[in-house]
């Protein structure tokens, strides 16, 4: 089991990323008031604390975690590397569509990011909402998989 240490959105395409200590996640919107968070594949982007400093060591540097851009940010846990699992924070549960592939966008925040976050899913992973709810930091976060 893991816990949830990290909640962020971005109003706008480009837009600087916001941290919350809480926030409200629907099927309807993905993270409240996030750019991305309307219905499909990618409503949800969760990124685990273990991958980001892995790609942090190959760079040399650390980084805060939102330069990734990702909504939520979870530790002591490994995420899927498959799609269909359901990662559970509180009542929330997010269904793992899809491996999160840097884009060119990580290279502009820092160089070589982009190279950093490819191998073994370092980049996280997008999600769609099953169930809605509220998280805050803190929450414990549990994968199960596929039913």
């Amino acid at each position: 089991m893991g816990r949830l240490c990290g909640i962020a959105r971005r109003s706008a395409k480009r837009a600087a990323m916001e941290t919350l200590t809480t926030a409200e996640i629907s099927s309807v919107s993905g993270v409240a008031d996030d750019f991305r968070g309307r219905p499909g594949k990618r409503q949800v982007t969760v990124i685990s604390k273990q991958a980001w400093q892995a790609a942090c060591r190959d760079l040399g540097t650390e980084l805060p975690w939102t330069t990734r851009r990702a909504n939520l940010f979870v530790e002591e846990m490994e995420l899927p590397r498959r799609t269909g699992d359901v990662l559970q924070i509180g009542d929330v549960e997010l269904r793992v569509t899809m491996e999160v592939d840097p884009c060119p966008r990580m290279d502009e925040q820092h160089e070589g990011l982009r190279k950093a976050l490819s191998p073994e899913w370092r980049g996280g992973v997008a999600c769609t909402v099953l169930h809605g709810g509220t998280v805050a930091i803190g929450d414990a976060v549990r994968l199960r998989a596929d039913d």
